[in-house]
């Protein structure tokens, strides 16, 4: 058997349905989405590092196919994802067991779910697969009093938007700057939780973390029209930037930004779940300036003149029009 025709015979294989049921334990699971390279992970490994300082239970999960979700946490070491090792496993013929995927600092518990090579498969379907063995590894019998899911906001389907589709998680939040991108993608998020809730889903956002805030203001106005609060504003610091970059923790009890994360920790925890009022394509855009983002642009028809490069002629239709009986 080809490596083609191996890829192809597993993505037949329709993945198990994923539990719906309420989970055994008080715990409060959320899913945070934000647009590549907007902070989720520096944000998520200092909150759940602060949530475990206070005595809390965390577990947090990466599901992003870049698999760098505990990168800081853990000093720049990356973590065997749990796709990567359920598939050496299986080739020897092994399980899976917890102490393979699964890691601790300072009673921060953490893990990665990975995804496929380029090319080599779906990153969405990755996860759906991923959530499977843990599962299978107990998670609904866990006792955790936070799960922290960072997933990639830039896209809501598949796997990715499994935590709203499905109801895995109580609430939501997005993490966005002061740029149309992230907000964007962060409006996005707030449709696809509203489509669902439309659909009989129960998820809800809790709110939006803002990342690299320059006090322009966008974000702030964004959180206002859509109707979610602001759980914290983090500046756009020289000291932070330096200090993430080298994978160092800032979210300490005893430290320069410590208060900083209190309060995060405090919000994310209290934050009740709510009905977003996406915005449309304009009112996103009407949040800046058109010098910043083009919005006076005027969109012009072409005409098949223009396809051409020259004059066009319209030739009489061949169609034949059938009287209506």
């Amino acid at each position: 058997m080809t490596l083609d025709d191996f890829l192809r015979m597993e993505a037949a294989i329709e993945p198990d349905p994923v539990h719906t049921g309420e989970v055994t334990k008080d715990t409060q699971i959320i899913a945070i989405y934000g647009k590549g390279g907007s902070g989720k992970s520096f944000a998520l490994s200092n909150l759940s590092y602060m949530m475990a300082q206070q005595g809390k239970r965390v577990l947090l999960i990466g599901c992003d196919p870049k698999s760098d979700t505990t990168s800081l946490l853990f000093g720049g070491k990356s973590c065997p994802t749990i796709i990567e090792t359920s598939s050496k496993k299986k080739l020897a013929g092994e399980e899976v067991r917890i102490e393979d995927v699964c890691f601790q600092r300072d009673g921060v518990f953490a893990m990665e779910l990975g995804g496929p090579e380029v090319g080599r498969g779906c990153g969405g379907r990755g996860i759906i697969h991923g959530f499977e063995l843990l599962e299978k590894l107990g998670f609904h019998e866990w006792g955790f009093d936070y799960v922290l899911l960072d997933f990639l906001g830039d896209v809501v389907c598949g796997g990715f938007g499994l935590p709203i589709a499905r109801d895995m998680c109580q609430k939501v939040i997005v993490v966005g700057s002061n740029d149309l991108q992230s907000l964007y993608v962060a409006n996005n998020v707030c449709k696809a939780v509203e489509y669902f809730r439309k659909m009989g889903g129960n998820v809800g956002v809790a709110g939006i973390l803002i990342n690299k805030d320059d006090g322009s203001g966008e974000a702030q106005a964004f959180a206002d029209a859509v109707g979610i609060p602001v759980l914290i504003s983090i500046p756009a610091n020289e000291d932070i930037r330096k200090k993430s970059a080298n994978y160092q923790i800032i979210g300490t009890p005893d430290g320069q930004w410590g208060s900083l994360f209190e309060t995060l920790a405090e919000n994310v925890a209290s934050a009740p779940p709510v009905r977003p009022t996406p915005l449309t394509s304009d009112g996103l855009l009407g949040l800046f300036s058109p010098e910043d983002t083009g919005a006076n642009v005027t969109l012009r028809p072409a005409s098949q003149a223009d396809m051409r490069g020259s004059a066009f002629v319209p030739k009489a239709s061949l169609e034949v029009v059938y009287d209506t009986v």
